[in-house]
């Protein structure tokens, strides 16, 4: 008997254990086990079989480890089959979660018993894939197609209490997953149940699959693996039998496996494990964290406090006035108010947290005792070295000070305290208390404990940490600052900023680059554009001033109600300003430019390669330390699409010496922008691509 699946018998009913841990993933071992599990039951004159999970979990999915390799036998399909066609009575009792493959492990089971806190789902889709074990034929016949699809498409998990309304589950009882999984076997038998395997039930009844299939495709701007799940269900419902169903899913599966998308998807899945092991961390113990400092109350002070005070931590938050310290207070108040309506937090513990984890200031002595400061204030060096010299005077030793500056140099911000090795960059992104990135920006002094203090708080906040070096924007901003400025040569060449930002959400970007200028305030890059300017532009760059008459005019986006899109007052989307075209074709006019039309799929060629050619000098220089951190940062700051696994990912899946042939070939309109990064170059002499550095590090 395999030894991570147990063995015994509880008098006519055999006892299967999974004994796999963390996860019990149903690897090839725990597979083999539970085939001759059920094969040395059915010799052994067992009348039922119970199924379950030892220690945290019953079987949480397929095993990670076997993720590229070739399968081995007992393919999970071949197993669930075998667990199904078995003549003896077969329960599964379910704690933790039974995701993926373990909840077609559940399925083909004849009856399922969990406990209350119990979780079920079919992720597969965030993996590019669909369920590959029969889990589009059987979750339709148990739950109906419109609660299977609900399920399938979106990945989500759902609670035992749902699972049961369901259909899913036969049964919830709290208790010893083992224990009333017996004591549900031997109801059973005494009853005389009968076997009911999920593949002799009826079709369920026929949705419009070719309204639902559009509708997934478009609510996931592109990605297959939702879309395609749905037609794997349809299978249910309209194939001949259940063998034919599952032969179509099978197809299906086959089909999305060999997918670029799947491949970006595994590779987004493996980078956010790997983006925050660091061997620079290693034996680094963190400093320890109670009490947080933010130094304004702002939009993303606010968040910064909200995301804190989430987390367990006290806030002190420090604002010029009382009036100002108030008007954060409200923000925060609404920003828990929102947590409350996700069901993320209670009314009673928001209440608490606001009158006793909340501490608002107007004195940086208030600053004293905090474990860590960081600062939200305006983007200017000036002001927030201002800000640094104080912290300097007030806060305790070893205080770790941080700045969640976009763009300026830290180094520079370090130098006005008399402890640099104190000081670290940690850019959260708009709303802090929603976003997911957090961009850990080292300078050149900070200390080692500093560094892994800033990915402990990340970890806390339950953010993805990715570590950055200093340079003008870091990782992400600097990237942003050139595809950025290959929109606005597109757009004084001929494109409008309209067709640039239907052509990329298209494309799968939750938001075009204009329409997330309007969303992050125009004031932003017009400071860059002005901070730039006054260091001296390289004379071969070309410039565009149209973004400035915006501002000029004061078009600053969303907060204004008008940048280059009008807003309604309370709606996120908005409408073309009429106002921006002229401004560009008055620039044109001015130039000497004769606008040419532009494809959607040149504008998205172009936009894709800049980013890429950034980004390989961003890896180059050592600003990230690998491909995947800058995969990450894209992804989760930046709305990439998560599907194409990040813009290097991206650049590999294309072809390295496609890029940059498309760079040489616009490198003789503008020699100066579209010049290759070495990085690249060096890939392609090498027939290497950006994943074998990744694979190196």
């Amino acid at each position: 008997m395999s030894q991570v699946i147990g063995y015994e018998r509880e008098g006519d009913i055999a006892v299967l254990s999974a004994q796999n841990p963390p996860v019990n993933a149903l690897g090839v071992h725990v597979r083999r086990g539970l085939m001759a599990g059920i094969e040395r039951a059915e010799s052994e004159g067992a009348k039922a079989v119970l199924i379950y999970g030892q220690g945290r979990t019953y079987f949480a999915g397929a095993d990670i480890r076997e993720f590229g390799k070739p399968p081995q036998d007992p393919s999970l399909p071949v197993l669930c089959d075998r667990i199904e066609a078995s003549p003896l009575l077969v329960v599964s009792a379910l704690h933790g979660t039974a995701l993926g493959g373990g909840l077609e492990v559940a399925l083909s089971c004849h009856y399922r018993i969990a406990v209350p806190s119990a979780k079920v789902g079919l992720p597969e889709v965030n993996l590019g894939i669909i369920p590959g074990a029969g889990g589009t034929q059987r979750l339709p016949r148990v739950a109906g197609v419109d609660a299977a699809l609900g399920m399938i498409t979106t990945g989500r998990h759902v609670r035992a209490s749902e699972a049961l309304e369901m259909g899913v589950l036969d049964k919830v009882e709290d208790g010893d997953p083992r224990e009333i999984g017996l004591t549900y076997v031997r109801d059973l038998l005494e009853a005389d149940a009968p076997r009911r395997p999920v593949c002799d039930m009826a079709r369920p009844t026929p949705i419009d699959f070719d309204a639902t299939y559009d509708a997934v495709l478009k609510k996931g701007r592109g990605q297959l693996s939702p879309a395609i799940a749905v037609r794997a269900v349809q299978a249910s419902c309209e194939a001949e039998n259940f063998a034919a169903g599952q032969a179509r899913e099978r197809e299906l599966f086959l089909e999305l496996m060999a997918s670029d998308q799947r491949k970006g998807l595994i590779h987004a899945f493996f980078s956010e494990r790997a983006v925050s092991k660091l061997p620079e961390l290693q034996g680094i113990e963190p400093r320890d964290l109670d009490r947080i400092g933010v130094i304004g109350g702002g939009t993303m002070g606010a968040g910064i406090a909200t995301s804190a005070l989430l987390a367990g931590f006290r806030v002190v938050l420090l604002e010029m006035t009382q009036e100002a310290a108030h008007a954060a207070k409200d923000r925060i108040a609404s920003n828990l108010a929102g947590a409350v309506k996700r069901g993320k937090l209670s009314p009673e513990n928001q209440e608490d947290i606001l009158k006793n984890k909340l501490i608002l200031a107007t004195d940086y002595g208030a600053l004293s005792g905090v474990d860590l400061a960081i600062e939200a204030v305006f983007e200017d060096i000036e002001v927030k070295k201002q800000v640094f010299a104080q912290l300097d005077a007030v806060c305790k030793n070893g205080t770790v000070l941080a700045t969640n500056t976009s763009y300026l140099d830290i180094n520079e911000i370090a130098g006005s305290t008399g402890r640099p090795g104190d000081v670290i960059g940690l850019h959260f992104f708009s709303p802090a208390h929603v976003m997911k990135l957090l961009e850990i920006v080292v300078a050149d002094q900070t200390a080692p404990d500093v560094v892994a203090t800033g990915f402990a708080l990340g970890k806390r906040l339950g953010k993805v940490s990715v570590r950055a070096g200093v340079c003008d924007g870091f990782i992400g901003n600097r990237i942003l600052s050139a595809y950025r400025t290959c929109a606005d040569h597109m757009v004084l060449d001929g494109a409008s900023p309209f067709q640039i930002d239907t052509a990329l959400t298209r494309f799968g970007f939750a938001m075009g680059p204009f329409a997330v200028y309007d969303l992050a305030g125009l004031d932003i890059g017009w400071a860059a554009r002005k901070r730039k300017r006054a260091a001296g532009l390289d004379p071969r760059a070309r410039d565009s001033f149209y973004a400035d008459k915006l501002c000029e005019a004061g078009y600053l986006g969303q907060k204004t109600g008008k940048g280059y899109y009008i807003y309604e007052k309370g709606k996120r989307e908005g409408e073309p300003n009429p106002e921006v075209m002229p401004l560009i074709e008055t620039e044109r006019a001015a130039r000497g430019i004769s606008p040419r039309a532009f494809t959607d799929e040149e504008i998205v060629r172009r936009y894709m390669v800049a980013m890429v050619n950034e980004a390989a000098r961003v890896v180059g220089e050592g600003i990230a330390r690998r491909p995947l951190d800058v995969d990450v940062t894209l992804l989760y700051g930046y709305g990439f699409p998560c599907y194409w696994g990040g813009p290097l990912k991206w650049a590999d899946l294309q072809g390295l010496p496609k890029v940059l042939d498309d760079i040489d070939t616009w490198s003789e309109e503008d020699a100066y922008f579209w010049k290759p990064a070495p990085l690249l170059v060096q890939l392609v002499a090498d027939g290497r691509g950006f994943d074998d550095l990744n694979k190196e590090s």
